[in-house]
């Protein structure tokens, strides 16, 4: 059910992490709130109608990236679930809405709305900015044509693909078109590899992450979200 909320709710890798961090701290269960982080940058409306675009109006790779990216959400997901049950938030967050606040007045619940809105900023906000600041300098300073040249074979180029897709860092609105212009250099795989991977999980994103949740729960997520994503498109690759 998270990811299919995840699915509805347009938001990007980084902006998703305080939400994820604020459903985590009043309860929801953590395999859940990793379904809402991965689904909401990756397959929401605004993501899959810029993916249409990109590719020339081409629905084929839109739905690949939808149908695969949403199983693939859901078995991250549940294997999450194997490995943590209890919140790997590193701090606690207060429970600071009440029963009361339901009867309040407009103007005292947007005012509420727009202090947790300024709190998240300065706790979070510098993670982002560390994060932006890295990966404008590995794409200021290592160029995709080093990687390019890395890619021979499926497997290869596919990994070569997730890699930069991690290390650019691109908003889940925009990196379609980014992937467009491998298309005539990269398979299909590599190419979903690319589109499905970078929403998922990436420098900046996982910047943010090891600032709210404990270092031991984003490392497993990352090497799960990896394998998961990798594994996944090959077989869906071999089987076409």
């Amino acid at each position: 059910m998270s990811c299919v909320v995840g699915a509805c709710f347009p938001a990007c890798e980084c902006g998703i992490v305080p939400i994820v961090r604020r459903l985590v701290g009043k309860g929801v269960p953590i395999y859940a709130g990793v379904g809402f982080l991965l689904t909401g940058p990756l397959i929401n409306p605004m993501v899959i109608l810029s993916t249409f675009m990109a590719f020339g109006n081409d629905i084929k790779i839109a739905a690949e990236r939808l149908i695969l990216g949403f199983l693939i959400a859901i078995l991250v997901s549940w294997v999450i679930s194997l490995f943590f049950r209890k919140n790997q938030l590193k701090l606690p967050i207060a429970a600071e809405v009440s029963h009361s606040h339901d009867h309040q007045p407009l103007q005292k619940k947007i005012s509420h709305t727009l202090k947790h809105a300024v709190d998240e900023f300065f706790d979070v906000g510098k993670y982002l900015i560390v994060g932006c600041l890295l990966a404008a300098f590995v794409q200021t300073y290592i160029s995709s044509e080093t990687l390019v040249n890395l890619g021979d074979g499926q497997a290869s180029s596919t990994a070569v693909m997730m890699g930069l897709a991690y290390l650019l860092s691109l908003c889940s609105e925009a990196d379609a078109f980014i992937a467009a212009s491998f298309s005539n250099v990269f398979p299909n795989a590599a190419i979903l590899g690319f589109l499905i991977y970078g929403p998922m999980i990436d420098l900046k994103n996982t910047m943010m992450l090891l600032s709210v949740f404990k270092v031991r729960f984003v490392l497993i997520l990352f090497g799960v979200i990896t394998s998961v994503v990798f594994t996944t498109i090959l077989i869906f690759q071999n089987m076409l």
